[in-house]
C-alpha cells in the first residue's frame, strides 16, 4: 500500500491530471481543482499508485485506456506466472521460513511460516491475525512460532535453521535483547514496543540456540520458502484466524504462490 503524498502527487502530475488519474485517486471529475486536497492521505494499492505514475502526462483518452489495459495484462500475467527461483540449498535437516503481514500498516496482521525436511516442503502453517496490528508485531510472532516449531525438530536430534526477512525480528532477539534485559527491559529513548513477545522469543531463542540457526533472507527475492511462507500471512488475514494452525488443504505449491502476496 502507498500513501498519498506531495511527492506522489508531484511524481504522477507534471502540468494537468487526467481523468484516469482522478479515477484511482477515487476523486469526482467535477472535483478536479480540489485533488490534491481530497487524495491527501489517501492509501492506494502498489498497483493503483503505479498507474498514477504512469498515466503522467497522457492527455489522450485513447491512449489513457491502452496503458491502463496493458498494465493491467502485465498485473494478470505476473499472477499467473510467479518468477520463484528453485528451492535453494537448506541448511540443515529442517529449514523453516517465517514471515509476517499487515495489511495497512498498522491494519489486519498475520503471520506464516514454511517447513521444509530434507530440503522437500514438509509442513505450511498460519494464524496470529490480529486486527489491528503491526508488520513488526507479526514477524516476531512468526518468528517466535518458528523457534517453537525448531525447538520441537531439536528435541528429534534435527539440526535446525530459522530464516527470517525481518532484520528487526533478528535483531531483537539476537543483538537488542542482550543489553535491555540487563537493563532491566529499559533502552534509552523510550519503552521497548512488543516488549512481551519479544522476552518470550528471546527467552525461548537461549534455550535452544546451541541447536538452531537463525538466518536473514532477503524478503520477495524469489526463494520458494519465503514466498509461501508470505503467502500463509495473507491466507490468515483472509481467513482471520487467531489461532497459529497447519495449513490442512493440499499443498500445491503452484497453487498456493499465485495466492494474494504481501
Amino acid at each position: 500500500m502507498q500513501k498519498v503524498t506531495e511527492a506522489l502527487l508531484a511524481l504522477g502530475v507534471d502540468r494537468e491530471i487526467n481523468e484516469s488519474q482522478l479515477t484511482l485517486l477515487g476523486v469526482d471529475k467535477n472535483e478536479k481543482k480540489r485533488y490534491k486536497e481530497l487524495s491527501l492521505g489517501k492509501e492506494l494499492s502498489d498497483a493503483r499508485a503505479e498507474l498514477f505514475v504512469l498515466l503522467n502526462g497522457i492527455n489522450d483518452k485513447a491512449l489513457e485506456e491502452k496503458i491502463i489495459a496493458n498494465y493491467k495484462a502485465l498485473q494478470k500475467f505476473r499472477k499467473e506466472e510467479p518468477q520463484v527461483k528453485t528451492q535453494e540449498v537448506c541448511q540443515g535437516d529442517v529449514t523453516i521460513y517465517c514471515d509476517g503481514g499487515c495489511t495497512p500498516n498498522p491494519g489486519e496482521s498475520g503471520s506464516g511460516v514454511a517447513v521444509y525436511k530434507n530440503g522437500a516442503l514438509f509442513q505450511l502453517w498460519y494464524g496470529l491475525y490480529e486486527p489491528m496490528g503491526t508488520n513488526n508485531t507479526a514477524e516476531l510472532g512468526a518468528l517466535y512460532e518458528s523457534l517453537c516449531l525448531a525447538q520441537k525438530e531439536a528435541q528429534k536430534g534435527n539440526s535446525v535453521s530459522i530464516k527470517c526477512d525481518s532484520m528487526y525480528a533478528i535483531n531483537c532477539i539476537k543483538t537488542w535483547a542482550v543489553s535491555w534485559e540487563k537493563n532491566g527491559w529499559t533502552k534509552k529513548g523510550g519503552a521497548i514496543k512488543n516488549l512481551d513477545i519479544i522476552k518470550k522469543a528471546y527467552a525461548l531463542y537461549n534455550e535452544i540456540k546451541k541447536d538452531v540457526k537463525l538466518l536473514h533472507i532477503k524478503a520477495h527475492a524469489g526463494f520458494e520458502g519465503n514466498e509461501l511462507a508470505d503467502r500463509m500471512t495473507m491466507y490468515a488475514i483472509q481467513e482471520k484466524s487467531e489461532a497459529f494452525v497447519q495449513y490442512t488443504k493440499e499443498i500445491d505449491v503452484a497453487a498456493i504462490l499465485k495466492m494474494r502476496a504481501g
